[in-house]
């Protein structure tokens, strides 16, 4: 089989987007669901939470959680069935009913896939750093090395964006990123120093530790303070972990609903979204909400080179990233389209991991923290809000040769064109 066809196979095979149609909201029609299904219902602007929730018990549901953030709650209904006829309960403010699908929200390309895409990838990138770490899944991290020096914890993808040209001038710090994911383990010592708190939709009684690894790994790459082996994009920005994903990387929509919600009424600046799935309104709506409030939101494109951008990445207030490797190609699982803002270190890239460990893992995933890291520069340098940050990335951006505008949008940011920047407006 030629490498061409391999890798069209693999394409087809190795999807961050898993596209499971979901029903549209309800508007204005009969509809009746079973006990078992988890719902938002949607209420008009301005709807106060005991309203909402007074409407919802009326037609049948009970209340799981409140999304004032979007005017909604979460309900499942509390008999046999439920009927909800929205004509009928248009007087009370509800606006639609949609589904609250449970899906797989990330998935990261496995080495094995890189291996068989291109066999000497591996080995290429190993010899330019002037030393391999071992590549592995989840599951098969490596212990880091204390001994590592300044130049070993400076992994390709953070050189590749040239973020320590601007060190000097902006380290991150006083910013806050907030890490929509699968939680963060904070007692990694590449972590600990940066991690402040957050929360857990999925249990708000619990910590949000990371009970799978992704949100650690994306975590990393935004602000590894460097202690042992990770350093990050933005080593002294104030981290945030807000777990939305289970242990199997699984969440709902309202889940993730709850997460931004918590982001924008705990002003976080920059959101870190390695995450996707199909379009949702009331995702959607969230999103519009968090950049109402002023939140910066860094999304990754998807991992399928031949379906549409996943949700919220999709979304114009949403900075899309899509994937490069370190020869400044497209990777060949990202995601691609005319929503794409900017490309992104996404090919093998090394970062924490729990239990202090470090792991290499690749997908958009890995490409859109090296943005959240370079947004939280850019807030730091004097941006204020998502248009500010987004042109100022764009200041730093360079179109990499050969690859279209829905491969790389803006370009690639390199952070040393902010300090030339400088320099020059000093002269």
């Amino acid at each position: 089989m030629t490498n061409i066809k391999l890798q069209s196979l693999l394409r087809k095979a190795l999807a961050l987007v898993v596209w499971i149609p979901l029903a549209a909201p309800v508007f204005g029609a009969e509809v009746i669901y079973t006990a078992t299904e988890s719902k938002i219902m949607t209420f008009a602007p301005g709807t106060s939470v005991a309203a909402m929730r007074s409407a919802a018990e009326a037609s049948g549901a009970k209340v799981l959680r409140e999304l004032p953030l979007i005017d909604a709650v979460e309900v499942v209904p509390s008999a046999t069935r439920m009927e909800v006829r929205l004509a009928a309960f248009s007087s009370k403010g509800i606006r639609s009913i949609e589904p609250n699908e449970y899906r797989k929200w990330i998935e990261t390309v496995s080495p094995e896939a890189l291996r068989a895409a291109d066999p000497l990838a591996g080995a290429s990138l190993g010899a330019a750093r002037g030393g391999d770490v071992p590549e592995a899944t989840e599951g098969e991290a490596k212990e880091g090395d204390n001994a590592a020096t300044p130049d070993e914890k400076y992994f390709w993808g953070l050189k590749r964006v040239k973020a320590p040209g601007i060190w000097k001038q902006a380290t991150g710090k006083g910013v806050k990123v907030a890490v929509i994911d699968t939680g963060i383990d904070y007692t990694h010592p590449d972590l600990a120093s940066n991690y402040v708190g957050g929360y857990n939709a999925l249990d708000p009684k619990k910590d949000p530790i990371d009970d799978h690894g992704h949100g650690t790994h994306v975590a990393g790459t935004i602000a590894g303070a460097g202690e042992k082996a990770v350093v990050g994009v933005a080593p002294r920005a104030s981290l945030y972990a807000v777990k939305v994903l289970d242990a199997d990387g699984g969440g709902s929509y309202a889940s993730i609903i709850a997460g931004i919600q918590w982001a924008v009424e705990n002003k976080m600046d920059i959101v870190n979204m390695s995450l996707g799935g199909p379009a949702s309104p009331a995702l959607q709506k969230a999103i519009q909400a968090a950049y109402k409030a002023g939140v910066t939101v860094v999304a990754a494109a998807g991992n399928d080179p031949e379906a549409p951008v996943s949700a919220p990445a999709m979304y114009e207030e949403t900075i899309c990233v899509s994937a490069s490797t370190f020869d400044d190609k497209l990777a060949f699982f990202s995601t691609t389209g005319p929503e794409v803002d900017f490309i992104a270190p996404g090919h093998e890239i090394d970062s924490s991991w729990p239990g202090g460990k470090i792991a290499r893992l690749s997908g958009t995933s890995m490409a859109t923290p090296h943005m959240a890291g370079l947004a939280a520069l850019a807030k730091q340098l004097g941006a204020r809000g998502p248009d500010a940050i987004r042109s100022k990335l764009a200041q730093a951006a360079g179109l990499l040769p050969d690859l279209t505008a829905d491969q790389q949008g803006a370009g690639l940011v390199e952070a040393d064109r902010w300090v030339k920047a400088l320099m020059a407006s000093t002269k």
